[in-house]
């Protein structure tokens, strides 16, 4: 019972955090205009740099963008291939929760791999199969209806008429924000890291007190509470309570330490299904110390979260090149990786 409720609180720690991120970056997303993305997707670099920038920000928006600008030819295959390689998906979240200072470092070596991979793909590669694999239609940018975030003449008005999504999400902020503050969820005594989720939880609610109707509901309740939060929260519980069973009552840590070889190829494997959550095993070994950091980097060049899923729908035959590329340069990659005693 004790492994399951230290679990379940690290999960609930781990989720929080992640759904308040998610609001802030949805936030951001619909306030900014975009029209720098559009400059730089005319320029071949500017493309590899874009592409590598979104796929690299946590969460499935950036690697759904790349793959709507390549499908509409406004991107080139090794755009993709640079973002896919770049993103974690929404475990880019969970491993800033869990082990930032790796996080940082594991994304700054995506960025750079994700920019190499992109440009040697699309040298080796040509326009042609470009051309050949995404559609024919011209990609239109419609102009995105300026949302007023904050107005302060509408602000008495949504509260007079309070949504139950914005109740609910108000009434978990606080619960959480004050379970943080007593020390319930998270550290037990003041640190940066108490303090960052604070910090956080404060400008959640902000977003969520202030903006609109339709912002709220369409973009915070829609997409990032009942789309990602449901999900991080199960695989992140289950993922922790696996390895206390591995750490603690199986006592197989040594098993996976001594054969670091198979479980770096096991994780390349696995960072080919197009989902959130399988990742979170080797993010939470690696919190473990049980995996090397070659391990997690393979996995998280392999995986890309659910943002290839688009493709399915519009090219199996893109889908599964990319996937091939990225699970090749995950492999080269982790096993040199590996070899130097990383």
């Amino acid at each position: 019972m004790q492994l399951i409720l230290s679990a379940l609180n690290h999960a609930l720690l781990i989720t929080g955090f992640v759904a308040i991120i998610m609001l802030v970056i949805e936030y951001l997303n619909v306030v900014s205009q975009g029209a720098w993305q559009e400059r730089l997707s005319r320029h071949l670099f500017g493309q590899y740099l874009l592409a590598t920038f979104l796929g690299v920000t946590p969460g499935c928006l950036g690697a759904f963008a790349v793959v709507t600008m390549y499908t509409h030819r406004r991107m080139t295959l090794g755009s993709v291939v640079a973002a896919m390689i770049a993103t974690s998906g929404d475990e880019s979240f969970v491993m800033f929760a869990m082990i930032p200072k790796t996080a940082i470092l594991l994304h700054a070596l995506l960025f750079v791999i994700g920019l190499i991979a992109g440009f040697l793909t699309d040298r080796l590669a040509g326009a042609q199969l470009t051309r050949f694999l995404s559609c024919s239609e011209d990609f239109t940018l419609h102009q995105q209806d300026y949302c007023r975030c904050f107005a302060v003449d509408q602000f008495a008005a949504q509260w007079k008429k309070c949504s139950a999504a914005r109740g609910t999400l108000t009434f978990s902020l606080l619960a959480f924000l004050v379970l943080v503050a007593a020390g319930q969820i998270g550290p037990e005594h003041w640190n940066w890291v108490r303090t960052t989720l604070l910090l956080t939880s404060c400008a959640g609610l902000f977003i969520v007190v202030t903006v609109p109707e339709h912002f709220l509901e369409e973009h915070l309740w829609k997409h990032v509470i009942r789309q990602h939060v449901p999900r991080v929260f199960l695989w992140t519980a289950g993922a922790l309570l696996l390895m206390e069973l591995i750490t603690k009552q199986w006592q197989i840590g040594d098993v996976i330490q001594n054969n670091n070889w198979v479980v770096l190829i096991l994780a390349a494997m696995v960072g080919l299904i197009p989902e959130s959550g399988p990742h979170l095993i080797f993010v939470t070994l690696s919190a473990q110390n049980l995996v090397p950091l070659s391990t997690l980097l393979t996995s998280s060049i392999v995986q890309d979260g659910h943002g290839m899923l688009p493709m399915l729908a519009h090219s199996r035959r893109a889908f599964f090149l990319i996937k091939f590329i990225a699970l090749g340069v995950g492999l080269v990659v982790g096993l040199a990786l590996m070899a130097l005693g990383y």
